[in-house]
């Protein structure tokens, strides 16, 4: 679980746990900031979201042919692919525009046959066959690394999306479906959906969204469902990210994360992090802005970010259809803060592939997407945009919202708007990792500062095109000067007088205009901004990025054990986690210079991890209680029921019903455990179950099985 950076630790505290530590420094390179590649997606990233297909074709030669093909019929193939995505990072449009990474469309081989149900082709790349081989349509494995190669030439980092929930469709009343959901191993077949004798997909009807177990082991939309607890598909799982992050891949986007259980995930990106440092964020669709607590409970919890539909969804009703105010828009904003434990590391949009653009949502008002824009680029979060809405384009639901890329004009004003600010979250730290206040507010204007150590952002944004405000009593915390619009004045911003007090001189905010200031010390205080991967077994290495830590190595301490450093510069610390045992733990940076900052929170597991399935007999519960597993290891509460894993689900037919209950957890393998089950009510009353505790070695690899009676 991660957190807020806390306030500076006491230099007393700081060097007591350095000397109780008394591990020697080694293997540290120390490096320039011009040496840094920070982790896919932090905080300092803009990413460019591409739907692969509708973009670019830069290889007419794996355009598919037949049926699935025809640029006329949205739902078809219409040839963007890799080479044409790689022709544009070389001729500049993503660096000049600010991009630093691409969020491309899962490169996995996909069905090439027309899906009977809605007669769509797999141009989305959300129907994997095989995820050991390319989407012939976009590319072959050779054009994939020249891609990746292109784009770390170019600081461009590569996230790829990927759905390890699914297949193709394979059940739907009276339709057959040629390929029944197949899923192959680098051209083998494993598995299908129809005589399923392995095990390998769950057999459920579609999910009616009714409950979080409902949308866990039921199908989407007669998606063949993946059975991830079967050892199997674990092991398939793993072994293609894996494959796909070898060649270069930097992050990864996870569909349908609330369609797969938490605890198979965690075990999952557990093997991921042991090899690579990336970023991955999830899809956990939300149509709302208030707070779903089970998502919220996975964005902080799972070990990976999520795509913040909250926030995007508080900017669409607020400035593209103005059905809400901007009041309603940082409340949100204040809200999310507050429930989220690493805000900042939440990705953040205005417009995807699963909602109508903005443009459409706006009623074809520029001005709105340009507004919206100064918006998400000066937010918390790590911004994202999508493929063809800085040039403007339409389209409501899908596919319309995923039309082809028609225009590639650097000087559209959203193009320029970009451009101007994507750049400042690498130079000012309060846009990476600030928090946020507001400064002056009413029904059509935001003013809010983002402060960091030194560094401070102002932005104004005045929705209404039609009305003039006159901005009196402002105050920031911008130093005493004169303060040039980062714009340009392409939105109208003018400059601005700021006294020795921080109050602004008076001016007038036009209909429509949008302004930027920012101020940039020229030296640090020691400031973590953000700790990626968020959680991590002894030995994996993690990235601790931020300012003000020097280019000349300090050392890292876990409570009280230091860290192995493997790089340090003053923008990144890489180090390994130590060797301590599993629980949240407060990282410490303490510099050559005698500074320190620290992060409260970072989760380090017990040891590497497996799935496990627990099953309990004879479970019956009063009304209002619910079933929950507590142990003695961090991963099962340490015996906390307050920190209890569940609760437990009782309402699937083919795994259990009630009074049997079931539950898939992330567990160190090869481990000997201990456990009770409890049950809890909303009140907090907990009843532990009677007798001995019950002991369970996992197992090393695969996933396991336990079955127990109450």
């Amino acid at each position: 679980m991660r957190r807020k950076a806390l306030k500076k630790a006491s230099v007393l505290v700081t060097t007591v746990a350095m000397t109780l530590a008394g591990m020697p420094l080694t293997s540290v390179n120390a490096k320039t900031d011009a040496d840094v590649t920070n982790t896919a997606g932090c905080s300092t990233d803009v990413i460019y979201q591409i739907v692969t297909d509708r973009f670019v074709d830069g290889n007419s030669a794996n355009n598919p042919s037949g049926a699935i093909f025809d640029r006329s019929n949205p739902k078809k193939y219409h040839g963007g692919d890799w080479a044409g995505i790689t022709q544009k990072i070389n001729d500049g449009y993503f660096s000049e525009m600010g991009v630093t990474a691409l969020w491309i469309s899962s490169p996995v081989e996909n069905i090439m046959t027309i899906d009977p149900s809605n007669q769509c082709a797999s141009y989305h790349g959300y129907w994997g066959k095989d995820f050991f081989r390319t989407n012939s349509a976009f590319g072959t494995m050779n054009e994939f690394q020249t891609l990746l190669d292109t784009a770390h030439d170019n600081d461009i980092k590569i996230i790829i999306d990927f759905a390890p929930n699914h297949t193709s469709t394979a059940e739907y009343a009276g339709i057959y479906f040629p390929e029944d959901g197949a899923l192959y191993r680098d051209g083998s077949l494993v598995g299908q959906f129809t005589n399923d004798y392995a095990g390998l997909f769950n057999h459920e009807s579609w999910t009616d969204f009714s409950s979080l177990e409902n949308g866990i082991y039921h199908s989407m939309y007669g998606l063949a469902d993946l059975n991830q607890m079967n050892s199997t598909v674990d092991g398939y799982l793993k072994d293609s990210i894996d494959m796909w992050l070898d060649m270069g891949v930097d992050g990864i986007r996870v569909d349908a994360v609330k369609h797969m259980p938490q605890g198979w995930q965690k075990n999952w990106l557990s093997s991921i992090y042991e090899e690579h440092d990336v970023f991955v964020f999830g899809e956990w669709f939300n149509g709302g802005t208030g707070n779903d607590p089970e998502m919220t409970d996975f964005a902080n919890n799972s070990g990976m970010s999520l795509l913040d539909f909250r926030y995007a969804n508080a900017v669409r009703s607020a400035i593209g259809d103005e059905t809400s105010s901007m009041k309603d828009l940082y409340q949100v904003m204040v809200d999310t803060a507050s429930d989220y434990d690493e805000v900042n590391d939440q990705v953040t949009f205005i417009d995807n592939h699963d909602m109508s653009r903005f443009m459409t949502l706006s009623t074809n008002n520029a001005a709105a997407v340009n507004e919206a824009y100064v918006m998400l680029l000066t937010s918390r979060g790590v911004p994202t945009i999508y493929y063809g809405s800085e040039q403007y384009l339409t389209g409501s639901t899908d596919p319309y919202n995923r039309g082809d890329m028609t225009s590639f004009n650097r000087n559209s004003t959203a193009y320029r708007i970009i451009s101007k600010l994507a750049p400042l979250r690498k130079t000012n730290a309060a846009l990476a990792y600030g928090q946020t206040k507001e400064r002056w507010m009413n029904d059509d204007v935001l003013i809010y500062e983002r402060t960091c150590g030194n560094d401070v952002v102002v932005t104004a944004i005045n929705r209404n095109e039609n009305a003039s405000y006159r901005i009196n009593g402002l105050y920031t915390g911008l130093p005493a000067g004169s303060y040039g619009d980062k714009l340009d004045g392409i939105m109208g911003g003018e400059t601005i007088q700021v006294s020795g007090s921080g109050a602004v001189s008076s001016f007038t905010l036009g209909g429509g205009e949008c302004a930027v200031w920012t101020y940039t010390a020229n030296s640090h205080a020691a400031t973590i901004g953000n700790v990626d991967p968020g959680m991590g077994a002894p030995g994996n290495t993690i990235a601790i990025s931020g300012r003000g830590f020097g280019n000349t190595a300090g050392t890292v301490t876990f409570g009280r054990t230091q860290a192995q450093v493997i790089d340090w510069s003053d923008s990144e610390i890489d180090v390994q986690i130590p060797s301590v045992a599993g629980g949240e733990y407060t990282i410490t940076v303490n510099t050559a210079g005698g500074d320190s900052d620290s992060y409260g929170g970072f989760t380090v597991l017990t040891a590497s991890q497996v799935a496990t399935r627990f099953f309990v007999n004879n479970a019956y519960t009063n009304y209002g209680q619910s079933l929950y597993i507590v142990g003695n290891i961090a991963e099962l509460g340490n015996w906390n029921p307050d920190k209890a894993v569940g609760c437990f689900f009782n309402n699937t037919a083919s795994i259990a019903n009630y009074p049997t209950w079931f539950y898939d957890i992330s567990l160190p393998a090869g481990t000997r455990i201990e456990y009770k089950y409890i049950k809890k009510d909303a009140a907090g009353n907990v009843v532990w179950e009677s007798g001995s505790n019950h002991v369970y070695t996992t197992v090393t690899n695969g996933t396991g099985t336990v079955v127990d009676t109450w």
